[in-house]
């Protein structure tokens, strides 16, 4: 059965105008029915009191966008303000702020690469631009993946340097036109569509191949489509629909075919020097520690301590313990900086490991509310559960169960919570509370009043409903399972105690260890977490399907 497409809009500079362009999808959905998201490159912002006025109406939810909305971030010293963070957020009901620069992958299997605002002229660069550095962290985590094909779309403010060549020609000044490290960043990430905005004219680029004929095997081809601002004067076009089938559902018969109007690639015209040689790009191999070397040093240091339990292949030359010389290790996404949590960082506290899989491992919590308190955690970089690829979620929920089990032989039940806010690397939160303590009803309950003290109110959502139907990337929430299987859900709008989750678990009311809700007054010596976690290993071993032969 085929892959059912996603319908989505594009839009260029909003500048305020949010009524007049929501009026106009509104209109668009009733003739074309219901698209699945819009995508606003450019300023999205205005800087006039009409435009704030405007923008008021939508954040307040006196009006709401008819569609799910997702935008780039300033590109404009003007702009700077109305966005709370660097970081993605939701800034009101159907609209969404991306980030800086990153991917995000919706639940279709759609991928989206984003840069906000322009490229620097100036060290340090200003809050609303962007350096090479900076894309190539973007970069280098994709195309250091051997199975990486391209992105399905990029969002960019600034135009590609030189995306005219071999093609037909904008009007616009293309001598000052667009940003080389766009170019470079178009080049790498061979997006099927590259969405940019800015220069207030609507042009769409013949397709261009990414290959050379004869010379590599057949690659998808690329189009670049600017487009206008909303309501402009002159009536160029600023909304662009199309459907979409995700990359990664097509065959690559299909996926390949080659228009007739294809170009050669523009990038390899520009990036040539008058000498012919070709100019050098951002880099995209600065040194990162393998995922692959992490699990491969784990046996070597840690003594008496985690030696890779139950992991049957070691010896076979193909396990994760052995390291192939002549293959390139499997590359998981990485972070832009230090990371505490990802297997691979040289951050990462090693003598607190439980237990290890493919995609995923288990971790004694620095400064535990109890002794069994774990973390199931990505080995790969992931910020949240919604973010996740179908096959961690797949061994993150193994563990889960493996853990309710382990924890029902001590006569506990297990309460899950996750905190997607002011923390890059996912840390979902396993919690035994003892059966003789309280009932389940007991906790949701205490979960619930103490949320009402705070002026906060979490939603019961159904059992089977997926947390991504709720959850749009870039939003940050908090979200508790109860072992009953009912699931409670905050959307976090400005501000949250970081500690709620273990406030909450430590009252009165449940544990009834007050003095541990906050984990920096409950840490331990080296030694004696180490002494902690090989007496975990063991209790928890015969629960590890990774003993399974």
């Amino acid at each position: 059965m085929a892959e059912k497409p996603v319908k989505v809009l594009a839009c260029g500079d909003v500048e305020g105008r949010l009524n007049a362009l929501f009026n106009r999808v509104q209109a668009i959905q009733k003739k074309a029915g219901q698209f699945d998201l819009l995508l606003c490159v450019g300023e999205f912002f205005g800087t006039t009191p009409e435009a704030e006025a405007e923008w008021q109406q939508y954040k307040t939810g006196a009006k709401k966008a008819p569609i799910h909305t997702y935008i780039l971030g300033a590109a404009s010293q003007e702009t700077v303000r109305s966005f709370p963070s660097a970081e993605g957020c939701e800034l009101a009901d159907n609209i969404t702020y991306l980030g800086r620069r990153g991917v995000f992958t919706g639940v279709s299997g759609l991928q989206i690469a984003y840069v906000s605002g322009r490229e620097a002229l100036q060290d340090p660069p200003p809050a609303h631009c962007f350096t090479s550095k900076h894309l190539s962290a973007l970069v280098a985590p994709l195309t250091g993946n051997s199975k990486f094909r391209g992105v399905d779309i990029l969002l960019t403010s600034q135009w590609p340097r030189g995306v005219w060549h071999y093609g037909n020609a904008p009007e616009v000044n293309t001598k000052c036109c667009g940003s080389g490290s766009v170019a470079n960043l178009a080049d790498h990430l061979k997006p099927r569509y590259h969405f940019a905005a800015l220069e207030g004219a609507h042009y769409e680029r013949l397709p261009y191949r990414n290959h050379v004929v004869l010379q590599e095997n057949a690659q998808h081809v690329s189009r670049f489509i600017a487009l206008a601002s909303v309501n402009n004067p002159a009536k160029k076009k600023y909304l662009y629909a199309f459907n979409i089938v995700p990359m990664k559902a097509l065959e690559a018969s299909e996926l390949v075919k080659q228009p007739q109007d294809v170009t050669e690639n523009p990038y390899r015209f520009c990036s040539k020097d008058k000498t012919g040689k070709q100019r050098p790009s951002f880099n995209t191999t600065e040194e990162e520690e393998p995922a692959g070397q992490f699990f491969f040093d784990l046996s070597k240091k840690q003594g008496g301590g985690f030696r890779g339990r139950g992991r049957k292949r070691e010896g076979d030359g193909r396990g994760d313990f052995q390291r192939d010389e002549n293959k390139q290790p499997r590359r998981h996404p990485q972070p832009t900086g230090p990371c505490w949590f990802c297997l691979a960082s040289p951050q990462v506290e090693k003598h607190l490991v439980i237990s290890i899989g493919t995609h995923c491992y288990v971790a004694l919590a620095k400064g535990s509310l109890t002794p069994l308190h774990m973390l199931i955690l990505p080995i790969g970089h992931y910020q949240s559960v919604v973010e996740l690829s179908s096959e961690v979620v797949e061994e993150m929920e193994r563990y889960r169960e493996a853990l309710k089990s382990f924890y029902k032989s001590k006569g506990a039940r297990c309460v899950l919570f996750e905190r997607n806010y002011k923390s890059q690397h996912l840390q979902l939160q396993v919690v035994p509370v003892p059966l003789d303590r309280c009932t389940t009803e007991d906790i949701k309950e205490a979960f619930m009043v103490q949320a009402q003290e705070q002026q906060m109110e979490l939603m019961e959502i159904p059992q089977h409903t997926d947390l991504k139907q709720i959850a749009p990337p870039g939003v940050p929430y908090f979200y508790v399972e109860l072992d009953s299987g009912e699931k409670l859900y905050y959307r976090i709008q400005k501000h949250f105690p970081l500690q709620f989750g273990r406030e909450v678990l430590a009252s009165e009311a449940l544990l009834n260890i007050p003095t541990r809700a906050d984990w920096r007054e409950c840490k331990q010596t080296r030694e004696e977490e180490e002494e902690s976690c090989k007496q975990l290993r063991d209790d928890f071993q015969p629960y590890d399907f990774n003993m399974e032969d």
